[in-house]
């Protein structure tokens, strides 16, 4: 009979080399950044095109021409102008917000998890079907905020229909969904917090407003800039609430860079305009990512330093 070790045999199949190894792991995420960077570059070549869907024989490069026609147009300044208000005061409030929610909820017990968990139930819902709810809700002939609206005296009021309340439904509707994610990300910060400096403060009689600002903030600042990113990146590029809600009206109150890219494609059928408006939107989002990404560096390594 032949022995156990007679009986084995080498394994066989593909096998990869210690040297091939990171090149064949890194190879999906080589995939996805192809598979992002061929629309970006399309999008760059027909931003310096004459391109409309509706004249596919008259398409031809332009030069920046799209870019250029920017300089004096009303149309794109209002719309910078209305995507960075937006970003600026939507980021703003649910910073706020959710870093006093993180606070009440800091202390670890059930019904501090339970609340945590509940009210991140808005984030969990598409922005656009919550944008709909809230449609209903604001509706003037039988929406339930409409409808509360009249009882404290503001009747017919107008919601998203005005230009002079569209901006602050639109907020509210946006700080509903994504105050949770903040909230989150904070509370997960504070959690983190050695305890020592607030064990020290606290046998020191340190009243509450010096722990805040002199001990909790700092030490949260890492965060504060990371939610604060996701937000900021997110908020300038917002379509689907915007769109769902109003379009991007009344007029072009709410003519957002995504909303005007949009109708700009979709109803003027105008490639290279919608393109070179969508590659701003990038190098503002990029621009705004650099600087926020060099100032959390530069607190990690001054943190590092003080350790």
């Amino acid at each position: 009979m032949a022995s156990t070790a007679t009986l084995r045999k080498p394994a066989s199949g593909f096998r990869i080399s210690r040297k091939m190894l990171p090149y064949v792991l890194s190879l999906p995420a080589l995939l996805v950044c192809i598979g992002i960077l061929i629309p970006f570059f399309t999008a760059v070549i027909y931003s310096f095109q004459r391109y409309r869907l509706s004249q596919p024989w008259a398409r031809q490069f332009n030069w920046g021409e799209n870019y250029l026609n920017f300089v004096t147009d009303p149309a794109f300044w209002n719309t910078l102008k209305v995507s960075l208000l937006y970003a600026g005061i939507t980021v703003t409030l649910e910073l706020l917000l959710g870093l006093g929610i993180a606070l009440l909820l800091q202390r670890r017990s059930t019904i501090n998890n339970f609340i945590s968990i509940m009210l991140l139930l808005p984030l969990m819902i598409a922005p656009a079907l919550a944008a709909l709810m809230w449609k209903l809700m604001t509706n003037p002939s039988f929406g339930i905020l409409s409808y509360l609206a009249s009882l404290i005296g503001l009747h017919d009021f107008r919601w998203a229909s005005s230009p002079d309340t569209a901006l602050l439904t639109v907020v509210l509707v946006d700080i509903w969904v994504y105050t949770p994610f903040i909230m989150i990300l904070l509370l997960a910060g504070l959690r983190s917090l050695p305890t020592q400096p607030f064990e020290a403060a606290a046998l020191d009689g340190v009243p509450r407003s010096f722990v805040f600002f002199r001990i909790t903030l700092p030490m949260l600042t890492p965060y504060i800039l990371t939610a604060t990113l996701f937000r900021l990146l997110d908020s300038i590029q917002q379509f689907d609430i915007i769109y769902a809600m109003t379009q991007g009206g009344p007029g072009n109150t709410l003519t957002v860079f995504q909303v005007e890219a949009y109708l700009n494609f979709f109803q003027s059928t105008n490639v290279g305009r919608s393109a070179a408006l969508l590659i701003i939107l990038w190098a503002i989002t990029y621009t705004l990512s650099n600087v926020f990404i060099k100032n959390w560096l530069r607190l990690r390594e001054r943190a590092r330093g003080e350790a």
